[in-house]
């Protein structure tokens, strides 16, 4: 009885797991360039039940683990925004911004100008560039942004954004704002930039939604059962006190 409420405890603490993970993505639905995260599972066995009744001496027990979360990378739709500092990336690269925490990656591409000029992200994180953070003077107009990261003003160049891949993007440790970081980090050699565009969420709405309920039925169904367990344990140590009396 006790093996059977371990089990159903594994499987709740999985899905309990698996509902953070689906809850953060549709919460994220609108989020530029948001990537959607899925959780793996696995059966993790372990030999523990002994009983002399059984035609064995040890009885396999499958646990539920979730294993690793993976980052679903695929490409969120493309819109056109018309805004010059609006930057969407053609490809598996990701842009460079400077934290306090040092360089993190992104593919949020909705930037701005802060009040000093520096080119930075919607948390305020200046983007990098090749060369360092890019700024403008409070006279420049007239900012694009070639495909290849080049950035150009009224005065003339002004730098060349800083776009990397990852030949394992999978060992990135997702980070609050948006923002990855780790990994080791590889010269653009694919990616193409696209200014006046925003890269989407690629967050399935409809999918998640699904997703969402089948997990709370899934998690309901495994506490049921622990209830069960529970009440089946009460039933059989009052019959033994009352046998016993």
């Amino acid at each position: 009885m006790e093996n059977a409420q371990l089990i159903g405890l594994s499987r709740q603490i999985a899905l309990q797991r698996q509902l953070d993970v689906v809850a953060n993505n549709i919460a994220n639905l609108n989020t530029t360039g948001f990537k959607a995260e899925q959780v793996l599972f696995e059966e993790y066995v372990m030999p523990l039940a002994r009983d002399n009744d059984f035609p064995t001496l040890d009885q396999p027990l499958s646990y539920v683990q979730d294993w690793a979360t993976i980052h679903d990378l695929s490409g969120g739709a493309v819109v056109q925004t018309g805004n010059e500092l609006d930057v969407a990336l053609n490809g598996e690269g990701f842009f460079a911004v400077q934290t306090a925490g040092g360089e993190r990656w992104t593919k949020a591409g909705s930037f701005q100008l802060n009040n000093q000029g520096t080119l930075v992200d919607l948390s305020g994180n200046p983007v990098l560039g090749t060369g360092g953070p890019i700024q403008f003077a409070p006279e420049e107009v007239g900012i694009t942004i070639a495909t290849d990261g080049t950035v150009s003003s009224s005065q003339g160049p002004k730098g060349q954004l800083r776009i990397v891949e990852f030949a394992n993007a999978q060992g990135l440790v997702r980070e609050g704002a948006n923002l990855f970081s780790g990994g080791e980090p590889q010269i653009n050699a694919n990616t193409r930039v696209m200014q006046g565009h925003i890269e989407r969420s690629n967050v399935s709405g409809v999918t998640e939604m699904a997703e969402l309920i089948k997990v709370q039925r899934a998690y309901e169904s495994a506490a049921s059962l622990a209830q069960k367990q529970d009440e089946l344990r009460r039933t059989a140590i009052q019959r033994l006190g009352d046998a016993n009396a």
